[in-house]
């Protein structure tokens, strides 16, 4: 398979960049605008890559918004007029200028442009409020109509977002960005800590970063190099990462495109267990890493195998970690998602030899399953006189509410549990989290519930089977009593014997504390 070559990266020239962010924002080329001039039909067509119902839509609309649409997302040639209309600041010229459009062959006397990099709005919020920034990165396959070249920087995705969604965002001093690609992850860091150093091997992914840096205004410190070998003895007080953690064979079909943002070159999933036996390393005092990661499994019955394996030597050296399996795919379907990522479909002549290599592969390892989710790591503000706590789950659910408020907060409650005895414990005043509700079960007709169950509405949306003394306990906990004190009005009411009720609350209320359900 043979792609393009890319043209050049982008590059920061002030005066340019500047006139740039101007036009885009006199042009109101932002997120609710698109959607705007879309409607609804047409924006979740292009979600789903499907650019028909978009272009149809755009190809009547004359505001600057909808152009700039169509020639840096849709690939369109647009009439230079056009352009310039857009841009009036920037200009054409300019524009080439930065590597974002060159000129398109064309009869027509006026000329016309195409873009070589798209550039689209992206909004979110955080606890600084509203974000509206733009964000370059190289075509997709969506505007070139072809597979993605090795060193493609992607945009803003899936796995950007999930992970943007749950990093911490306390102000911290120190932040790592590894593996930065456009930047993404490194532009949220910069809201809410002093210095971020974002780091990547693909110096194409370096300058696309800092072309997006320059645009929004954002100051970070790009360093290029593989892994952690760009900060060697450094330490932070947070690490973010969307690593490659694609699974690839390393013997792939003859002439086979690997793909340097997604694809670790690595034997199975060694290069994610390289990263997380390497990451505690440099985590300072109270700091913590959030990544998302792929890994194998040849044992369904033991899915967490690998990452308690990577992960061992951390919680031995007092680092507590979390594990949240979200998904998990057969070897068939892993080869074909990652096959279609990168613009094969199965009707190319690619498709058969890079699927078998694939299954072959996984073959080779005895590989049954892969999973996908979160590696979650936190390192005490003082020297632990303990070992870190390894805690590994599947959580299928997703609730309302922050759900990166929801992992901070379960991280620091597996580190204060850990220095809690039971005494302790019940020596404690928990309070019941507002989002947790109670759902019973009865046969019509009947009092007695044949099922209780506590739910959460936030976090996870667990629900945790419970008796009548742990639903009436937490239903009490409001912080005005000891948990031991609760307990005892609960026996009290129903006759149970209480050092056994208490021994069997106690190991339930410190998983609903993990959880989130029951705060300290």
């Amino acid at each position: 398979m043979s792609t393009d070559s890319p043209p050049g990266p982008p590059q920061v020239l002030p005066a340019e960049i500047a006139a740039l962010r101007a036009d885009l924002a006199a042009a109101s080329y932002l997120t609710a605008t698109i959607e705007q001039l879309l409607g609804p039909v047409a924006a979740d067509a292009l979600r789903r890559m499907n650019p028909v119902p978009a272009d149809r839509v755009l190809a009547a609309r004359h505001e600057p918004a909808a152009g700039l649409l169509r020639l840096f997302t849709l690939g369109a040639v647009v009439p230079r007029a056009r352009v310039e209309a857009a841009l009036p600041s920037l200009g054409v010229d300019g524009a080439m200028r930065l590597g974002l459009v060159e000129l398109a062959p064309t009869a027509d006397a006026d000329g016309a442009v195409r873009a070589l990099l798209e550039l689209a709005p992206y909004s979110a919020s955080d606890d600084a409020g509203q974000i509206d920034w733009w964000i370059a990165s190289d075509l997709s396959e969506l505007a070139t109509g072809r597979p993605l070249g090795p060193e493609h920087v992607l945009g803003v995705g899936g796995a950007s977002l999930t992970l943007a969604r749950i990093t911490p965002r306390a102000h911290v001093d120190k932040v790592l960005d590894l593996g930065c690609g456009g930047g993404i992850q490194a532009l949220h860091a910069s809201r809410h800590a002093a210095h971020v150093v974002a780091t990547d091997l693909s110096a194409r992914a370096l300058a696309v970063a800092a072309f997006n840096a320059a645009l929004n205004g954002i100051e970070i410190e790009l360093r290029q190099g593989s892994l952690l070998v760009p900060v060697a003895g450094e330490e932070f007080d947070l690490i973010v990462s969307n690593p490659p953690f694609v699974i690839t064979p390393r013997d792939t079909a003859e002439g086979a495109t690997t793909w340097t943002y997604r694809d670790g070159r690595r034997a199975g999933d060694t290069l994610l267990a390289e990263l997380a036996r390497a990451l505690p390393a440099h985590l300072s005092p109270g700091g913590s890493a959030v990544m998302l990661g792929n890994w194998e499994i040849t044992d369904p019955a033991e899915w967490d195998a690998h990452p308690r394996a990577w992960l061992r030597d951390a919680a031995a050296d007092g680092v507590d970690a979390w594990v949240l399996q979200r998904a998990q795919e057969d070897p068939a379907q892993y080869a074909e998602t990652w096959v279609r990522d990168g613009g094969i479909t199965d009707r190319d002549p690619d498709w058969a030899p890079l699927v078998g290599a694939w299954l072959d592969d996984f073959d080779r390892r005895g590989v049954e399953q892969l999973g996908f989710g979160y590696l979650l790591l936190r390192r005490p503000v003082t020297a632990a006189p303990r070992p870190g706590v390894l805690r590994t789950e599947q959580v299928p659910g997703t609730g309302s509410g922050t759900l990166a408020e929801h992992l901070a907060a379960s991280l620091r409650a597996i580190g204060t549990l850990a220095t809690l005895d039971d005494a302790a414990l019940a020596a404690a005043r928990p309070v019941r989290a507002a989002d947790v509700v109670e759902r019973r079960h009865l046969t019509p007709g009947q009092w007695d519930p044949m099922l209780i169950e506590l739910v959460q509405g936030a976090g996870f949306a667990r629900s945790v089977r419970a008796d009548q003394q742990l639903a009436a306990t937490v239903g009490a906990l409001d912080g005005t009593l000891t948990l031991a004190q609760v307990v005892g009005a609960v026996c009290a009411l129903t006759e149970a014997e209480e050092d056994e009720t208490l021994e069997r609350v106690l190991a339930a209320v410190r998983e609903l504390v993990l959880t989130g359900m029951v705060t300290l």
